[in-house]
C-alpha cells in the first residue's frame, strides 16, 4: 500500500464553545472530526476514510490526533485550534523488524461474556477489562500487530459517554498504554495503524502513535 494516511494535530482552542460542547459528548466530537473527510463516502464513511481519532489531555492542554486518507482541517468549526498536518509516509516506510520504538494508543479492552449452555443460542453481553485481565489484552493485541513490547504503562482516561437521540445509553471504558516495543511483524504493524486496534473508534480508541525509541 503506497497511500498511507496522513496525521492531524490539533491543539484545541478551552475557550471554543465548540470545543467545549466536543469534549462533554463523544457523539458531538465524532461528528466534528467526521467533518474533516470527503464527502459522498456512503454507508461507512468513517471506516471508508480510515479515520481514528485521540485526545491527549494534559493539566495545561486538550490535543487532539486525527488520522484519515484525506482531511481537510478547514472544515473545522472557526476558532477550533491550532491544526498541524503531516504525511505519515516516513514513519510508515521507516518500519523494519527488530526496529525500537515507543508508543501511545487509547484502547477500549474488552470481552464477550460466555452465557450458559441454555442460553448457547444467544450472544453475551460485552463486558470492560480492567486491571491485569486488560493489559493481558493489550499484549496480545500487540502481539498481533507486529509488536513486542518491553513497557505497558496503562492510565485511567475518562470515559466516552455518547448523548443525543438513536445512541446507546452506555459509556466506553477507555485505558490509555504508553510504553517501549520492538517491532516483530512490519507489515501488520502498518495494517494495525491503518486500521486501528480494538473496539470504540467512534469513540476516540484504537489510534496507536508511534515514534522512535530514544537511545542514551
Amino acid at each position: 500500500m503506497n497511500d498511507y494516511p496522513v496525521l492531524a494535530r490539533i491543539r484545541l482552542n478551552p475557550h471554543s464553545r465548540d470545543v467545549q460542547r466536543d469534549l462533554r459528548d463523544a457523539t458531538q466530537m465524532h461528528r466534528t472530526v467526521m467533518r474533516m473527510v470527503p464527502d459522498g463516502l456512503g454507508d461507512a464513511p468513517r471506516h471508508k476514510a480510515g479515520l481514528l481519532y485521540r485526545l491527549d489531555e494534559t493539566d495545561t492542554s486538550s490535543t487532539l490526533l486525527v488520522q484519515a486518507t484525506s482531511l481537510d482541517t478547514a472544515r473545522l468549526p472557526t476558532g477550533y485550534g491550532q491544526a498541524d498536518v503531516k504525511s505519515l509516509t516516513p514513519m510508515f516506510t521507516a518500519l523494519r523488524q527488530g526496529l525500537g520504538i515507543r508508543y501511545r494508543i487509547v484502547v477500549n479492552p474488552a470481552k464477550r461474556e460466555r452465557l450458559s449452555l441454555e442460553e448457547k443460542d444467544k450472544r453475551g453481553p460485552i463486558v470492560p477489562l480492567s486491571g491485569t485481565d486488560a493489559d493481558q489484552w493489550w499484549l496480545r493485541r500487540a502481539a498481533e500487530a507486529g509488536l513486542d513490547l518491553h513497557v505497558l504503562a496503562p492510565t485511567s482516561v475518562e470515559p466516552a459517554r455518547p448523548r443525543g437521540q438513536n445512541t446507546p445509553g452506555m459509556r466506553h471504558s477507555l485505558l490509555r498504554y504508553d510504553g517501549t516495543a520492538s517491532v516483530t511483524d512490519p507489515d501488520a504493524l502498518r495494517d494495525a495503524v491503518i486500521r486501528g486496534i480494538g473496539r470504540g473508534k467512534p469513540y476516540g480508541a484504537g489510534l496507536l502513535s508511534l515514534a522512535p525509541a530514544t537511545t542514551t
